[in-house]
């Protein structure tokens, strides 16, 4: 009778480890899902715009800057701006764009950071700029074609001459991107 007592305690407390590393391991589990829960999501901002009008009166200018209209859209941007948390401001180096950025890095107090389309790794560049507000000023083909590439497909073609007005706003929640195209006339 002692050894089948003692048999059945052995079984009993086999069956009570078992049990305990059962619940160990789901409480571990539903704890690794709370922080995973928890965790606050990283937001990246992109707002990419066209320069604001530029001037057109000499044919052989390849750097003009802005005309009048184009010197009120830039402020205009800036007002637009005047709510948005930015971070950065990023522009290609030619009269027009740094001339339409101007007045959103004066307002905001931000320096104009310059960078060469053609050059730019997108991929380092999101990652740069990870959890942060960014306006990126370039032209009617760099501007879509670097949605395009922040969002990694053909979502928008290139902008007519005339378009000056159009933002573009793709955000990042983690690696979950959505895009937004607007028209600020």
């Amino acid at each position: 009778m002692g050894n089948f007592l003692l048999q059945g305690l052995l079984k009993l407390q086999k069956i009570l480890v078992l049990f305990l590393l059962l619940i160990g391991i789901v409480s571990c589990e539903n704890e690794n899902k709370t922080k995973d829960e928890d965790k606050e999501p990283i937001v990246s901002t992109f707002y990419l715009i066209r320069h604001a009008e530029k001037d057109r009166t000499d044919s052989n200018d390849l750097d003009p800057e802005l005309n009048q209209k184009g010197l009120g859209r830039a402020i205009r941007w800036a007002e637009i701006f005047d709510k948005v948390e930015l971070d950065a401001i990023f522009s290609t180096d030619y009269e027009r764009t740094t001339m339409t950025a101007a007045p959103t890095s004066v307002k905001k107090n931000i320096d104009i950071e310059f960078y060469n389309f053609s050059a730019l790794d997108v991929e380092a560049f999101k990652k740069e700029n990870l959890g942060r507000e960014v306006l990126v000023v370039g032209h009617s083909n760099t501007t879509p074609t670097l949605a395009n590439r922040l969002l990694q497909e053909e979502q928008y073609s290139n902008m007519e001459d005339d378009d000056n007005s159009t933002l573009f706003i793709i955000r990042f929640v983690d690696d979950q991107a959505t895009a937004i195209q607007l028209k600020m006339d």
